[in-house]
């Protein structure tokens, strides 16, 4: 997952549609505006419960089914003994992944996580946590997507990764 860029070939929807590009059709009535970093950083920001924003989320990298974030370090985010917990590492992961699978929908679909399932490798203590996500499969009704996370200048050394899956929800 090296390698991530930021892109200028996303667009978002006034619903909240993440497509990518102008010739993706959406529903009647839809415009479309391009999505930049900046409006997806914001995004963290609007489009999460509180307490997943709390997590500090900075979002690096955006393009088409793939995400790097950046959790910089937090002594709120620790358990005992001063490392990063495992509740926090995997509300990263699903939130990165978010990001993820909303640029591949075109048309305002929802989604709704079934599945998580992460597997913690090493501690990470005294550094930002690096989070690339990616899109794996994009079905219909079902995506999945692949997740590792490492300490900042660590990425020979995954502390965790993650397998996901989201239910697509057809707009009403």
């Amino acid at each position: 997952m090296t390698g991530l860029r930021s892109t200028g070939a996303l667009f978002v929807s006034l619903s909240g549609a993440v497509t990518t590009g102008p010739s993706e059709r959406l529903h009647a009535g839809d415009r479309m505006t391009e999505l930049t970093l900046e409006q997806a950083r914001a995004g963290a920001a609007e489009w999460f419960a509180p307490w997943v924003q709390d997590l500090g989320l900075i979002v690096e990298s955006v393009d088409r089914g793939a995400v790097r974030v950046r959790v910089p370090r937090s002594e709120r985010l620790n358990r005992i003994g001063g490392t990063l917990s495992g509740q926090a590492m995997m509300a990263v992961a699903d939130t990165a992944m978010v990001f993820a699978v909303r640029s591949c929908l075109s048309h305002g679909q929802n989604i709704a996580t079934v599945q998580q399932s992460t597997s913690f490798f090493r501690a990470v203590a005294d550094a930002d946590l690096i989070c690339e996500v990616k899109v794996t499969k994009e079905g219909r009704s079902m995506m999945f997507g692949d997740c590792v996370m490492y300490a900042d200048g660590q990425q020979e050394k995954p502390a965790a990764q993650a397998t996901l899956v989201y239910a697509v929800i057809a707009k009403r």
